[in-house]
């Protein structure tokens, strides 16, 4: 089974691989979406409005996910106190799972649960990890799919960048 789902998850991502650079998200509004977070309260992307906001789109079978989820925390941490936040989107049926990996890994971010998958159709995410960054307007400025080592400079420069604007 776990073969399977990480067969499933690269072929996933290879297939997808262009999808939303090309989509146009970037400069867009951010869509706006309530979601049950993992300790029990709803959480909606507009109160977050004056903040810096990454959304980074997860599951429990993408390995690259749960590489950079650390790094990601180690970010999240350093610039919560300054107008950052994150708020992970995990698009598991099954949240138990999640919760499971949040803890093994620490994660301090706040996760959300998108079961239905609603909130990832309103992204375009049709890849593991993909991470938005939208601007203290509430518009969406950069969009990664995947991960690789070195990405988070990338995310570092840009949150960075956002929060002088």
């Amino acid at each position: 089974m776990k073969i399977r789902n990480l067969l499933a998850g690269l072929v996933f991502s290879v297939f997808a691989a262009s999808s939303l650079a090309s989509s146009g998200l970037a400069g867009q509004p951010a869509p706006d979406f309530a979601l049950k977070s993992s300790t029990g309260q709803n959480l909606r992307l507009s109160e977050y409005r004056g903040d810096v906001v990454m959304i980074n789109f997860w599951a429990t079978w993408c390995g690259p996910c749960r590489q950079e989820m650390p790094l990601l925390d180690e970010l999240y941490s350093r610039y919560q106190r300054v107008g950052f936040n994150l708020l992970g989107v995990n698009i598991d049926d099954d949240s138990s799972r999640a919760m499971d990996m949040i803890n093994e890994l620490g994660v301090s971010f706040p996760v959300l649960f998108d079961a239905t998958k609603e909130v990832s159709r309103l992204y375009q995410v049709d890849a593991m990890p993909v991470t938005v960054i939208v601007d203290r307007e509430g518009n969406i400025r950069h969009v990664h799919q995947g991960y690789k080592p070195g990405y988070e400079q990338k995310y570092l420069d840009q949150v960075r960048a956002l929060l002088r604007e």
